[in-house]
């Protein structure tokens, strides 16, 4: 974990956020809180603008309206002090295609206070992804595996996934959902994942909020919005996303 003195509160904040390209405004009035060490899903269709929001939360654009505070400061004007204390994953690997994991490690290395290449190693073993090879000639998702475990390297306090079992078979999907993102819950790590694989989340989120119309459609912790419908995540998914009466939004509280 980072040396950071930790601040109480949510380790993650957005707050009546807007998103535009152009005059097109692809989310509006976002707000969502993200409580220490949980894993919080974030759900939608393609194009409901969960990487819009998460390229906010990562300080790559302001947003046009709202706030968003991550670890308690703005990743807008705190972003390099910050990328020390947060882990990342895109939904698509962008490690120049040359290099090897080993290489991209020892790179990684020079860029971060706290590094532990064995806990990169292991997490490849573990993915059975070769560490000498070039990321060009990986597979999409072994290239996802080299991405996940680089982002864990210098342990990060909060750990970002957009999509991070796109691509990958039902083994590697197991790994990152049990194995990993269940451990890092475990041990205090605060994970913000969006994600298509519903069945997978759904017994490891506490939290979940839903996108759908540029807006948050449901939001609330996990096992309170699976009693309120009263039936699995899959299926509130559908009647939440999928443009029926439903769609309106909705909070449940834990």
């Amino acid at each position: 974990m980072s040396d950071e003195v930790q601040a109480p509160g949510p380790v993650l904040e957005v707050e009546g956020v807007a998103v535009c390209y152009g005059r097109t405004r692809v989310l509006d009035d976002i707000t969502l809180a993200v409580p220490r060490g949980s894993v919080f899903a974030l759900l939608g269709r393609n194009g409901s603008g969960k990487t819009s929001l998460l390229r906010c939360l990562l300080g790559h654009r302001p947003p046009a309206a709202g706030r968003v505070r991550l670890l308690g400061e703005d990743p807008w004007t705190r972003r390099t002090a910050l990328m020390e204390r947060v882990g990342v994953v895109p939904e698509e690997p962008n490690a120049p295609p040359e290099m090897t994991a080993r290489q991209l490690s020892a790179f990684c290395a020079r860029l971060h206070r706290r590094w532990d290449d064995e806990v990169v190693f292991e997490r490849l073993r573990r993915f059975e992804v070769p560490a000498s090879r070039p990321v060009g000639r990986l597979s999409k998702g072994q290239k996802g595996a080299v991405m996940l475990s680089l982002a864990l390297g210098h342990s990060p306090e909060l750990l970002l996934l957009d999509d991070p079992t796109l691509g990958l078979d039902v083994v590697a999907r197991n790994a990152v959902f049990r194995e990993i993102i269940g451990d890092l819950a475990d041990r205090g790590t605060t994970v913000f994942v969006t994600t298509h694989d519903l069945r997978a989340i759904e017994g490891l989120a506490d939290h979940v909020a839903i996108l759908h119309g540029g807006r948050v459609a449901l939001t609330g912790g996990m096992e309170a919005v699976k009693t309120e419908w009263d039936r699995p995540l899959e299926e509130i998914f559908t009647a939440v996303a999928g443009g029926g009466a439903a769609a309106t939004t909705t909070e449940v509280q834990r």
